[in-house]
């Protein structure tokens, strides 16, 4: 696996709370302007058998599995892209009982991953640029 990017930041929200607010995908457009619609299997908040279909604002669609679940630690799923299998790493630390450090991290291997890695790093980089305050500012309006 190749590591494309990695982002850490803190919202401020319980841990059990900023789990929840993410764990509901489908709602993720509000803050992450990059993707239109995100539809899971079974309907609602993230498992261990989740499956998910992504529709970005630019028309493509991705299909996600989830390989790893530990709630209140991490996710990851997994898709494809190209040639590529991508990996998305959704870490979760409790900093204290009203801040959370979250860690998403961005991994991919296959053919081409040599080629492709600056562009996908570039692209999933800028887009999490822009997403990542928009979600810190919802997570702090929220009074979930």
């Amino acid at each position: 696996m190749t590591t494309l990017l990695s982002r850490q930041f803190t919202v401020d929200r319980p841990l059990e709370q900023a789990w929840q607010h993410l764990a509901r995908a489908e709602q993720w457009p509000t803050w992450a302007k990059h993707i239109k619609q995100v539809e899971l299997q079974p309907p609602g908040e993230f498992g261990p058998n989740t499956t998910g279909r992504l529709t970005l604002s630019n028309g493509v669609k991705s299909a996600l599995t989830m390989t790893e679940f530990n709630p209140q630690r991490n996710w990851k799923w997994v898709g494809r892209f190209l040639w590529l299998t991508v990996t998305f790493d959704h870490r979760f630390e409790e900093l204290n009982p009203m801040q959370t450090k979250l860690t998403w991290i961005v991994e991919a291997k296959g053919f081409g991953v040599s080629v492709f890695r600056r562009l996908l790093a570039k692209f999933y980089g800028q887009n999490l640029d822009r997403a990542i305050p928009l979600l810190v500012e919802e997570m702090k309006a929220s009074r979930e």
